[in-house]
């Protein structure tokens, strides 16, 4: 077992206790028809640190991602997950061992918060034989049995059904694990999701709904596309419940992790959990972004940044000094560098490999 693995375990055994503070006015819960504000989870040191550090790591891995696309070592779609880290990062902080995760193509993120190696993250990126996939999947196709890890989906909204045969193999199994599929905004809207929905609460499958509202499906504004914006009450019809979540502040992703995957492993089906959030950059590094204002990308950035809140709190809790979190960003930032290294260096597959793990 890995050190961050150990972390994790022994994060899991601090008590969590709950203040109704802080919450942010978009942020409810809806589950039992409270409208009430959702619990913040009051973090010890050891998890506002540990959560400091895995969120930037996965910052400054996509910034390093987004180096290497401009610098053509990286072909095909890149989409990375800047602004969105409290989500996974929360999230993986409430799982326990056995439970899955499956998201979409914007997917790099997950996989660092899963424990994955950086250097098989960055190294299927640039499509090299020590990726996850042995570098024939690239970006948006990654995964990992030993970690749990079921990809990396490029359909959109493919994942929902795949993470809800995961749920699926949960109860016939008898395991007690949670499946967690991820989407966003966009594919709230896919057909195969409201099916997934179905199936889910008709079976009672331990299946958390994980809506990633980062208030723009490619180009277009959950406004513009959505009938309706409260992406909590997706389920609602199937009598599934859901909270809206403020996704871009760990703590309150905490909360509603553990009141969800509880709810699931009790044996009372799925749960939705949507994370209303924030991405920095376009939707791919393709995307330019010019839906949306400079201004309105700044707010998010000086307002609700998910790492700087963290920071701060911190500091104020005098739980590190500026020189002690400086030393956490020159870490991160060394092991990003190792992988950006491995990345450029590591040997592309043989072509013998076109011909392998493919079905007929």
């Amino acid at each position: 077992m890995g050190k961050r693995q150990l972390e994790m375990r022994e994060m899991a055994a601090t008590k969590r206790t709950s203040s109704g503070a802080g919450a942010k006015a978009d942020s409810r819960s809806r589950g039992a028809g409270d409208n009430s504000a959702p619990a913040i989870a009051d973090f010890s040191k050891e998890q506002e640190l540990h959560a400091y550090r895995e969120m930037l790591l996965i910052r400054r891995f996509e910034e390093k991602a987004g180096q290497l696309y401009g610098m053509g070592l990286i072909g095909g779609f890149c989409h990375l997950y800047i602004g969105q880290e409290a989500v996974v990062v929360g999230m993986q902080m409430a799982k326990k061992d056995g439970d899955q995760m499956i998201t979409g193509y914007r997917d790099h993120g997950h996989m660092l918060a899963m424990d994955l190696d950086p250097k098989g993250v960055m190294a299927e990126l640039t499509g090299r034989r020590g990726g996850l996939s042995k570098g024939k999947g690239g970006s948006m196709h990654m995964f990992s049995k030993e970690k749990h890890f079921y990809g990396g989906h490029g359909i959109v909204g493919a994942q929902v059904a795949l993470g809800t045969g995961l749920g699926f193999s949960n109860k016939y199994r008898e395991n007690g694990n949670v499946a967690m599929a991820f989407f966003g905004d966009g594919a709230s809207n896919q057909g195969q999701v409201y099916e997934s929905f179905n199936m889910a609460q008709l079976w009672k499958l331990p299946v958390v709904y994980v809506i990633e509202n980062n208030k723009y499906g490619m180009g277009t504004s959950v406004e513009r596309s959505s009938a309706t914006t409260d992406l909590s009450q997706r389920g609602a019809s199937f009598g599934i419940p859901g909270e809206q979540v403020d996704g871009m502040d760990v703590r309150a992703v905490l909360a509603a992790s553990d009141r969800a995957l509880e709810h699931c492993r009790s044996g009372k089906g799925p749960y939705i959990l949507e994370m209303v959030t924030y991405r920095y950059r376009g939707h791919s590094m393709s995307d330019p972004a010019k839906y949306r204002s400079k201004d309105e990308v700044q707010k998010m950035r000086t307002e609700h940044d998910p790492i700087e809140q963290v920071r701060k709190r911190v500091l104020d809790a005098n739980w590190a000094t500026e020189e002690d979190l400086k030393a956490i960003d020159k870490d991160v930032r060394a092991l990003v560098a190792e992988s950006a290294e491995f990345a450029q260096n590591d040997p592309e597959p043989d072509v013998s490999e076109l011909y392998t793990d493919i079905l007929l």
